[in-house]
């Protein structure tokens, strides 16, 4: 078996699941596993939060059906909503909470023949500018839905557009932008991302919607996972398969853009883009072999990357490597990589196996 392997810890998941809830004593929370629980296994994650979680949210019905399997009694959220006119009906049989971002979707609602009523959010666009209404539209969308015999619940969501920008003006505005609607007559509100859970105790509302966070990774630049007493749920670990010395001036991998300035021994690791691992991850973006850290070098392939192992001289085939994980923050490696946790952990693809513990 090619050693490479995602190791997941789903205790963790459950440890971060109650930091959230501690967070806004009183609040329910949604966790967030849309995308395969950002890569940690959806069927997993959803089992080890059965009994613990007041729900789950999702990104389309594929999603939700599958939670909903899993789930008998749980509030499944769709968040992006139905689709098509003759989702609605499907979304009644899986008893969703279905969100509302725009007039068609609202209409369809309205005309639809439904088993049972459903709890609707109706999402305002409160300045991220992606989805939603207007207030003005979310006003008048509210009187026509208000007491409809497809709607169970009417409630209101929205979603920040610059949470992780911790003083900034729009997370204010949005903010207020919500606060003005409260004198609709909604049911629930929902407002608070991870972000908002962490930092933004105003935007609590009644339902929470931990992501990021459910899986030990920080939405913050200037604030570790650590410092928010979050563990990571995913271990990304490898080994060394081949171990060289390369001389001065000597080349490594596609394009030789790397060459030796000293004399070096260079290892070859079992992980490359096609498993997930960034491709344009640099030169010098960290692993861990041995307990230390040690830098990649030249361009990751696909099935394989290169790491200088000059200051390791005792490394050998057969050590195991740490991409990311307990030893080394995933952020870390998306920061050098120029991207986010978020990014890497959802794009760990499916040849790589994932090793389920409760530690």
């Amino acid at each position: 078996m090619r050693p490479l392997v995602a190791s997941i810890d789903l205790s963790a998941i459950t440890h971060n699941y109650a930091v959230a809830k501690r967070c806004a004593p009183g609040r329910q929370a949604f966790a967030v596993v849309k995308a395969n629980a950002y890569g940690h296994g959806v069927r997993e994650v959803v089992t080890a939060l059965h009994g613990i979680a007041d729900g789950f949210a999702v990104a389309c019905l594929e999603e939700a059906a599958e939670v909903r399997a899993l789930h008998g009694e749980a509030r499944i959220l769709l968040l992006e909503g139905c689709f098509a006119a003759d989702e609605y009906q499907f979304a009644a049989q899986l008893g969703l909470d279905v969100v509302l971002h725009n007039a068609l979707q609202a209409q369809q609602l309205l005309a639809a023949t439904l088993s049972r009523p459903l709890n609707v959010w109706l999402k305002l666009d409160s300045g991220m500018h992606r989805l939603g209404f207007s207030a003005a539209a979310l006003r008048e969308w509210h009187g026509h839905l208000h007491g409809a015999v497809q709607v169970a619940e009417l409630n209101l969501l929205s979603h920040f557009a610059c949470a992780d920008e911790r003083g900034s003006e729009t997370i204010e505005l949005q903010l207020e932008q919500f606060l003005e609607l409260l004198d609709l007559d909604f049911a629930q509100r929902s407002l608070a991302n991870s972000a908002a859970i962490l930092t933004i105790p105003a935007a609590h509302m009644d339902w929470l919607r931990p992501g990021i966070m459910l899986y030990g990774a920080t939405p913050f630049a200037d604030l570790t996972a650590a410092e928010l007493s979050v563990r990571p749920a995913m271990s990304l670990t490898a080994q060394l398969i081949a171990c060289r010395d390369v001389a001065v001036g000597e080349a490594v991998g596609y394009g030789a853009s790397w060459c030796a300035e000293r004399q070096s021994r260079i290892g070859t690791v079992s992980c490359g883009y096609a498993d997930g691992y960034p491709r344009h991850a640099p030169t010098g973006t960290p692993v861990i072999v041995r307990g230390q850290r040690v830098a990649l070098v030249g361009r990751v392939s696909m099935d394989m990357l290169s790491v200088d192992l000059t200051d390791l001289p005792d490394a050998a085939e057969g050590d195991v490597v740490e991409l990311w994980g307990a030893q080394l923050p995933v952020d870390e490696v998306a920061q050098a990589a120029g991207t986010i946790g978020y990014e890497l952990l959802s794009k760990v693809t499916a040849r790589v196996p994932r090793r389920y513990r409760n530690s």
